[in-house]
């Protein structure tokens, strides 16, 4: 029940951004509440582009572009630490 009303929101923030016409390279600043955040590690192969939120924002967080939405992720996140060394290796490789 709870991850279904997890999804529910984040689903739901994701269609208002959308909405919103935000686009993800918008300067404009977006950060993002407890209840967007996604707790569940994202395919590799699903990420399209990430970013920072500003320091300014509440809560530390990173978007996560995915094909159908857009997501905020925890950038301690074990999983997501993962991917960054993996990018790392693989930019600094194909330099």
């Amino acid at each position: 029940m709870k991850i279904s009303l997890a999804l529910l929101v984040l689903l739901l923030a994701a269609a208002w951004a959308g909405g919103q016409g935000v686009s993800f390279r918008s300067s404009k600043v977006t950060c993002c509440s407890k209840e967007m955040f996604s707790h569940r590690k994202i395919p590799e192969a699903k990420i399209q582009e990430y970013r920072y939120t500003a320091p300014s924002c509440t809560h530390k967080a990173v978007l996560v572009k995915l094909p159908a939405a857009i997501v905020c992720v925890d950038p301690k996140e074990k999983w997501f630490q993962k991917y960054l060394r993996k990018q790392k290796k693989l930019n600094s490789t194909s330099e």
